[in-house]
This record gives structure tokens, C-alpha cells and sequence, in this order.
């Protein structure tokens, strides 16, 4: 879908816009969904500066393994987290904050995947995938605290704001 992007904001003014991956089971915020949830979100951490593209995290720490094809096919049923994890917390109690809607708890990111996942289709498992050289790009853009909404119309739209 068309709609599958993140766009960078700065002052009213899409800067960037980038294809994304969101969830396969559509948008939600329950723990345990696999859904991408929506609303305002903030930068809770940023993992991974300096990282080279391909590098792999699991519960984000690096695990010394570069994504290739061949470790692809060693692990088919992996959930690939790539090259740099953007992890965000909601900030609206109810809906994406706190109880059993937490996103910060649910581990959401944005984050790198492999070259041969999909993006621009939903296909997560919840985060918002991106190619390893967009991460990189938007990583290097934004800081801790920086705003991200996520929201849905034909399919599940993120815009991350630079406040002026």
C-alpha cells in the first residue's frame, strides 16, 4: 500500500519520506497483538549509533552477526531487528501508555530489517521496519524525545515531527 511511510516533518514540511513496514495484523495497541500501535509517541532510546548496516540486536544488544543471506536461511524463523532500533514509548495514558496498551512495553521500534523482507506492505510483527540505509538516515535525524504519530487511513502512516 502507498500509504506504508514515514515522513519526516520540520516546521509544517515533509523533508523526507521513506517506505516502511507496519504490521501484518493491521493497527492496535494490546499487549501480545503483533499490531502496530497509533497515536503520538516519543524517541524513548536510540541503539546502535555506529553500527554497521546489517548489524544484528536481539532484545537490543548486538549479537556480533551481520545479516546475510546464508544466516537468513540458518534462522527462517527469526524476527530480523537490523542495523539500528529506534524505541518508542506512547504518551497518551488509555491508548498507547500504561496497563496493557504500553508501547514502550511491547518493545516497539523502528528498526532495519533484511533486504529481502518486505517494505512497503505490511509484514511485522508490530514495528515499523525500514531498509537498513533508511534507518541509518533517519537515525542520524532525529534525538531521544523527538515525536513520532502513527496513524491510519488506508494503511498505517508514521510522521516523526522536528519541533521548531
Amino acid at each position: 500500500m502507498a500509504d506504508q511511510r514515514l515522513d519526516l516533518i520540520e516546521q509544517g514540511e515533509c523533508v523526507r519520506s521513506w517506505p516502511v513496514s507496519t504490521a501484518l495484523n493491521g493497527a492496535g495497541e494490546k499487549f501480545g497483538s503483533e499490531k502496530t500501535p497509533r497515536g503520538w509517541h516519543r524517541i524513548r532510546a536510540m541503539i546502535g549509533a555506529d553500527c554497521e548496516p546489517g548489524a544484528v540486536f536481539v532484545a537490543r544488544r548486538l549479537t556480533g552477526e551481520v545479516w546475510t543471506p546464508e544466516l537468513g536461511l540458518q534462522h527462517p524463523h527469526r524476527d530480523w531487528i537490523l542495523t539500528r532500533i529506534l524505541w518508542l514509548s506512547g504518551t497518551e495514558p488509555g491508548l498507547n501508555r500504561l496497563s496493557d496498551v504500553d508501547t514502550m512495553r511491547r518493545f516497539i521500534y523502528i528498526h532495519g530489517c533484511p533486504g529481502n523482507e518486505p517494505v512497503g506492505v505490511p509484514a511485522s510483527h508490530g514495528c515499523i521496519r525500514m531498509h537498513n540505509a533508511d534507518i541509518i538516515e533517519l537515525f542520524d535525524a532525529v534525538t531521544p524525545g523527538f515525536a513520532v504519530h502513527i496513524s491510519e487511513g488506508n494503511a498505517l502512516r508514521a510522521h516523526g515531527m522536528i519541533q521548531p
